[in-house]
């Protein structure tokens, strides 16, 4: 199983589906399409949509 991260386009910071979010209740293993289309970037509030796959 491959993990993906993402990269908030605002502030870099990098959202890793194998390290999830816990601090925001996001578990490790969370696919980027079952963090809730309302979460913000922990760092700068950018939304989910502001984030894009880094190949």
């Amino acid at each position: 199983m491959s993990y993906r991260k993402y990269c908030c386009i605002t502030c870099d910071t990098i959202y890793d589906e194998e390290l999830g979010w816990p601090d925001d209740g996001i578990p490790p293993g969370t696919r980027w399409e079952d963090v809730p289309d309302d979460w913000t970037c922990p760092e700068c509030s950018a939304s989910k949509s502001d984030f894009y796959l880094v190949e």
